[in-house]
């Protein structure tokens, strides 16, 4: 059995998910794009500029993504995010600012718990929403 996150980019940020998964790419280690397919001309869900179906790696961590031109009455969720925990702090620090800058939020400051203590899962804690709507958090482990 395998389990893979599946991100679908509609509504506003429909047409967007080649250019996030090429962001996503350049700013993680060890990543690829293994493949993109895009919809043909007139099939339901999409245009041939829309992916259909596609896979990529980030940092060994395959994820799989489609976008969809369909009314739907949902979109991305901080709820779901992707958690990255790492011992760099600089490495941490760097993709924390990469990915709330350029139209993302900070939800919560990479920064230790009230400025002085250890979360107890980790030195320091952050989360942000990138441009894209993708919710993430990040942790510098001890």
């Amino acid at each position: 059995m395998k389990t893979t996150t599946f991100l679908t980019f509609v509504g506003d940020q429909c047409g967007k998910g080649e250019e996030a998964i090429n962001f996503y790419t350049s700013i993680f280690p060890n990543s690829e794009i293994k493949n993109v397919i895009k919809y043909a001309e007139g099939e339901p869900g999409g245009t041939p500029k829309l992916i259909k179906y596609g896979e990529f790696i980030l940092n060994g961590t395959e994820y799989m993504v489609s976008e969809s031109n369909y009314n739907h009455a949902w979109t991305f969720s901080p709820a779901v995010s992707i958690f990255i925990s790492d011992s760099s702090e600089e490495m941490i620090q760097e993709l924390f600012d990469k990915l709330s800058s350029n139209g993302g939020q900070v939800m919560v400051p990479l920064d230790s718990y009230n400025g002085e203590g250890d979360y107890g899962f980790g030195e320091k804690f952050g989360w942000c929403a990138d441009k894209y709507g993708i919710s993430w958090q990040f942790v510098v482990t001890k």
